[in-house]
């Protein structure tokens, strides 16, 4: 799949921001990469309702501005904005950089912002990392739930709402910050498997679902191994910095969220993922 799929106006998934559909050598000599077969899943998506008007989109924005406040105001925003500024991240991001001075943001999943308080807390910390940090770009969004309200309101907060369903299947051609939280795991897992390479991967930052989580979930739990498979098979090069949510009730929707930094060495061979996850990589 290429990198962006060209973008239109939105629309969103469910309660909690769940899914419902859903290297050169060192040195001189380069290397090339084999190109990736990825299932072609994409389909061209509009909002199903037409009908929108100035009111309703006047009082979402308002909403949305009230919550922007909130989450600025809030201990957990504070501690994080404090997070993502520490030497260790600020490396991880920089590697991720490379020669490039911003890396763009890529939000799926999000849920519905006018029906459902989450989806509005998440959506909010999303713009307020990108009007903080310089190297955060554009901010492009998809959930198959969302409304033409909620697209024009997204639209004039600066977003742009993706006209192709890529069911998570998006190549990091250049850095990327996935940002996803909540969303199910058959999600990561398709854009894992789409970046199954090791330039690509290393192109990615992935605010979502604790992997770590995963890995303790499928232990316990044998028989959801299939919709885990790349997750649990990157497990072993990812450095996973848990988000710090602090005492506060109202960022529930951000709970067992961390950063995931994908860090390959570029002779790393990186084996399919076939139907029975593999023992070794």
């Amino acid at each position: 799949m290429a990198a962006s799929a060209k973008i239109l106006s939105l629309e969103k998934p469910n309660p909690t921001g769940d899914w419902t559909v859903v290297l050169p050598r060192r040195g001189k000599k380069k290397r090339n990469f084999p190109k990736l077969k990825i299932l072609e899943q994409q389909q061209s998506w509009a909002p199903t309702d037409l009908e929108t008007c100035p009111e309703r989109e006047s009082k979402l924005m308002q909403k949305l501005q009230i919550y922007m406040q909130k989450v600025q105001d809030s201990p957990f925003y504070s501690t994080f904005m404090d997070q993502l500024q520490t030497p260790e991240i600020l490396d991880c991001i920089y590697r991720v950089l490379g020669s490039e001075s911003k890396m763009q943001m890529v939000i799926y999943g999000i849920g519905s912002i006018e029906s459902y308080e989450p989806p509005r807390l998440q959506l909010s910390l999303a713009i307020l990392m990108k009007r903080k940090f310089s190297w955060i770009g554009d901010i492009e969004v998809f959930d198959p739930i969302i409304s033409v309200t909620e697209s024009r309101v997204l639209e004039d907060l600066g977003c742009s709402v993706l006209s192709v369903n890529e069911q998570g299947r998006r190549q990091a051609l250049k850095p990327t910050l996935f940002f996803m939280p909540h969303c199910e795991a058959e999600l990561y897992d398709n854009l894992l498997q789409a970046n199954w390479r090791v330039d690509l991967l290393n192109h990615i930052v992935l605010f979502g679902n604790s992997f770590n989580s995963y890995e303790q979930y499928v232990s316990l739990n044998s028989t959801v191994v299939h919709s885990r498979k790349h997750i649990l098979a990157v497990r072993k090069f990812v450095k996973e910095l848990e988000i710090k949510t602090v005492s506060d009730d109202y960022f529930r929707a951000f709970l067992d969220s961390s950063l995931h930094f994908f860090s390959l060495d570029p002779e790393t061979e990186l084996q399919p993922i076939n139907s029975e996850l593999s023992e070794t990589i």
